[in-house]
Formats: structure tokens, sequence, C-alpha cells
């Protein structure tokens, strides 16, 4: 495990990033958050507003019409949209989900066939790996793809899919050899237009509730065979390679949720007085705001060390991302809820963002690997 923890600087390139994106988020994103939530739809404006600025997917490669920002990139915009609305920001860190196992292992002609519509905004991705009997065990997968001739066809069904009826694209992990265990897992791209596939019914959720969530079906779903991605038995070990590189920017949404539900809190604590003083001048709530600002700054930081790493393409990517990942999920979910408390009555109620910031908070510590998942990782690798 490299114990050089003093690996990345932000430039002026990534600052004035920064500065784009919170002004895109608080004037076009923000005024609607609220309303995504409550009547649970897909924020229209957000995504409009995204893929105008070409923020939707910044770590495209310009070969294939992106932008070709590097990884560090990719999480400052989602930790700034996720400041203000945390169903927003999963159509940046999907796309980059459903991506990373394109740019990764798949052939220059599948790149080209797939990435220029996603750069252009004029298509998503998204990515399908769990199953209701295969969540944090993966490889013990049903869905199944078998070639024949010049396709593949696949049968089985995939779960928890985010923003699954939006996406155009699919990045799936199929078993195309059962005998060979996690070796025998494929990876593939499908197309929602591709016959036999179906998209199910949106899950009613307790957070995230402006990013639809859902069940997809093949039904002998055929697509044409060069939409496999790398080899024939490489899908899960290009999984496991994704999510060094997609665990950090799940950290990222964390973090902004995290920083957004901290802002509100201490603009709050400022302006509301009791007993004759603000809020802000009792040493208790100082100290509760020195915490959480601690901890949102700490995970902050582990988070941009692991994408930094992971860009470079540095070995044992496992700790670190998973460290990222873990620690500020865990952050964002305590911050959130103490700003509730800071905000007191008027923090449970919908008046204010924070109470959908602390529902939002908790797929954080769930989805890409649940936080138990993140601690086996790192103890693997501590003990390895």
């Amino acid at each position: 495990m490299n114990a050089d923890f003093d690996t990345y600087q932000l430039s002026d390139e990534h600052e004035a990033l920064r500065d784009a994106v919170r002004t895109l988020a608080e004037k076009e994103i923000a005024p609607y958050a609220a309303d995504v939530d409550e009547q649970g739809r897909y924020p229209v404006e957000a995504k409009e507003a995204l893929e105008k600025a070409g923020f939707g997917a910044v770590i495209i490669p310009e070969e294939y019409g992106g932008q070709g920002a590097d990884e560090l990139a990719g999480c400052i915009v989602i930790e700034e949209v996720a400041r203000v609305c945390a169903s927003s920001s999963l159509i940046p860190a999907v796309n980059g989900l459903g991506m990373t196992p394109i740019l990764l292992s798949a052939s220059h002609e599948l790149k080209q066939q797939v990435l220029p519509s996603i750069a252009s905004g004029e298509a998503m991705i998204s990515y399908a790996l769990s199953e209701r009997e295969a969540g944090s065990d993966a490889a013990s997968m049903k869905t199944r793809a078998q070639r024949t001739g010049d396709t593949w066809v696949l049968n089985g069904t995939k779960c928890w899919i985010t923003n699954a009826g939006e996406s155009t694209w699919y990045t799936v992990m199929a078993v195309t050899d059962p005998g060979k265990g996690a070796n025998g897992i494929s990876a593939f791209v499908v197309h929602k237009d591709d016959p036999g596939f179906e998209v199910g019914p949106k899950e009613r959720k307790l957070g995230i509730n402006g990013s639809p969530t859902r069940e997809i079906y093949f039904q002998n779903c055929t697509i044409p065979a060069d939409r496999i991605i790398g080899a024939e038995g490489t899908g899960f070990k290009t999984a496991l390679a994704t999510l060094d590189h997609t665990r950090p920017t799940i950290g990222a949404q964390a973090v902004g949720i995290a920083q957004g539900a901290l802002d509100i809190a201490i603009s709050y604590v400022k302006e509301r007085k009791q007993f004759g003083k603000h809020l802000a001048e009792f040493q208790g709530l100082q100290f509760m705001l020195a915490d959480m600002a601690m901890k949102v700054e700490a995970a902050r930081q582990l988070v941009y060390v692991a994408t930094s790493r992971a860009e470079r393409g540095e070995k044992n990517l496992g700790f670190i991302s998973s460290a990222a990942k873990c620690l500020a999920s865990d952050t964002a979910m305590s911050v959130t809820t103490d700003a509730v408390q800071l905000l007191g009555g008027a923090g449970y109620t919908k008046d204010f963002p924070v109470e959908r910031m602390m529902r939002d908070a908790k797929i954080t510590q769930i989805y890409e690997g649940t936080n138990q998942v993140q601690r086996m990782v790192m103890a693997r690798s501590l003990l390895r």
C-alpha cells in the first residue's frame, strides 16, 4: 500500500471548473431540487443545463468527442452538483460508472460506437451488475449471455439500475461460461432499442427520488457480437477495476451532500436567535460545526487523493478507493444528521433542504458496495 498521501494538487483549471459548476448548480439546478424530490420526477432542468455546459461526462477523451478532463475534474463536477441536488449529481456520476468499463477495456471500435453520443449529451449510459440474489456477492449472478453466430443473446434480470429508462446505453455483466465462476463473466454494451430489452417499474425509495431506479429485463435480448467489452471472461475483472475508479466518485457525491448541509447549517445558526443571542454564539453548537467541517474536509482530501491515484493507474487501489468512498459516505450521513439537529424543528420540515440531504446521504453508504464491503476490502488489503 502506497503511504505517500501527498499525491494531488488542484490546478487553476480545476478551480475554474468548480466555480463554473457551482454557479450553474446554484442557478439552474438548486431551484428545482425540492420539486424533483417531492414529485419523484427526473431532473430534466439539470440534465439540460449540464449537457448544454458540457458537464455531463467531462472525462471522455477528446478523440471520442469529449473534453478529455482528468478524473479529479469528474469528481469536482459531481461534488458541486450534489451540493445542491444529489439526484442531479447522478447524471454525471452514472455516466462515469457506465462508461468506465468501456474506457478501460473496450475496443477502439466499440468506444467509437458508444462514447461520442454520451459526450454530446444525446445519450446517457447506466451500469448493470447487481441482481436480487447477487448484490454484494456479484460473482454469483445468474444473467446469461450465449454466443450465436455473429450475435450474443442475453437472458436474465438486473436490479437497482440507476437512471434505467432514461439511459440509452447499458453496460451489462453476464455469465458466458457457468463453470468458471468469476472468470466466466463477460461485459457487454446493450442499447435500449435492442430486441428483447425491457425496463421495469420505478422503485419507491427513501432518497434520490429524482433519479429513477429500476429493474431491467433481458428476454432473448440479441446484440451484435462486437458489443462485448474486452475479451470473453474478463468482465468481472473489468467490473472490479471500474470500482477502483468510480468508488471515489461516490465519495465526491457524498462530500457534496455533506458540504451542502454544512453550508445551510452555518447560515441558519448565524441568523436564528434563542435566549437573546444567535445560535452561532453557543459553544456546544460551535463544536458541532467544527466537527462537521473537519470531517467534510478530511473526506474531500481522501477522495481527491484516491481519484488522483486511480488516474495515474497506480497498483493496489482497492484500499484507497474503498477508504475514500467509506469515509465520505459515513461523513455525509453524520453531517446531514447533525445539520437537521442544528436546524431543530425547522430542519425536520421540508421548508429546508437538510431533511432531503439526510435521506439522500443514506444511499451513499449502500451503493457501489456497502460500507461493510468497503471495510472487508480494506482489511484484506491490510492483511495481504
